[in-house]
């Protein structure tokens, strides 16, 4: 697969950036409407009407989502190196690759080493306008990293240590380089139930939903799918 030219650094990142201008109302619809265009490329997406029945965005929303991946990004596909340049772009003071990488593989449905706008959109539409059980399937997808249908401590140790390598050493207060065993292990012991060393989806959305109910009565600051972004404010993973 050819690389996306020089150009192609954020596809991902400018889709959101517009999606978000959208949403708060910074952008003008009629704007969408005249700098939209499907030009030439090398993938194109399946039509606008079938994707807004597959996913819960607009048609106007998946109009800007689909130019902010054709406009960088030419092919209309982005593979695993691209994905990884784009979002160390977000984490500029860690190492997000490794996270990266399996944030690729989750958007990567059908396995074939790439993702397209389809898979992108799809993903995209789950984690922000999913329901909780949605949302919860997703991540559960995204820790199961040999996908066998459980999560083991081994998993969950790769997924926080990428997690702490991005947030870089940097970060205050300073991270201890135990925190990441120590997460796994409070994880395990809210979430295994029958304690055999694994945590199933039943397991993982259970107590997911029990922590999300006690975070909504205690406030915004709980919650189970919560870390920090690049500028301290939580949101999924």
């Amino acid at each position: 697969m050819n690389r996306c030219p020089r150009r192609c650094r954020s596809p991902l990142g400018q889709a959101a950036r517009s999606l978000y201008q959208l949403v708060t109302g910074s952008l003008s619809p009629d704007s969408v409407e005249d700098e939209f265009e499907l030009s030439t490329v090398c993938h194109r997406p399946e039509g606008l009407e079938q994707l807004q029945e597959q996913t819960k965005f607009t048609r106007k929303e998946l109009q800007v989502l689909y130019r902010g991946f054709k406009n960088e990004c030419p092919s209309g596909i982005v593979n695993e190196e691209n994905f990884k340049q784009i979002y160390s772009q977000f984490f500029p003071q860690g190492d997000s690759s490794t996270y990266a990488t399996f944030l690729f593989n989750a958007f990567d449905t059908n396995h074939d080493g790439s993702v397209s706008f389809e898979d992108f959109v799809a993903g995209l539409s789950v984690i922000l306008r999913g329901t909780i059980d949605d949302r919860l399937n997703w991540a559960f997808n995204l820790y199961d990293l040999n996908k066998d249908g459980c999560i083991t401590k081994e998993e969950m140790l790769d997924i926080m240590k990428s997690i702490y390598d991005m947030m870089g050493k940097y970060t205050y207060p300073a991270l201890r380089e135990e925190a990441p065993r120590e997460h796994v292990e409070s994880f395990f012991q809210k979430m295994d139930r029958n304690k055999d060393g694994v945590v199933t989806i039943e397991e993982f959305i259970e107590s997911c939903q029990k922590t999300w109910r006690h975070g909504v009565s205690q406030g915004p600051s709980s919650g189970c799918l919560r870390r920090k972004g690049k500028e301290g404010s939580g949101h999924s993973i």
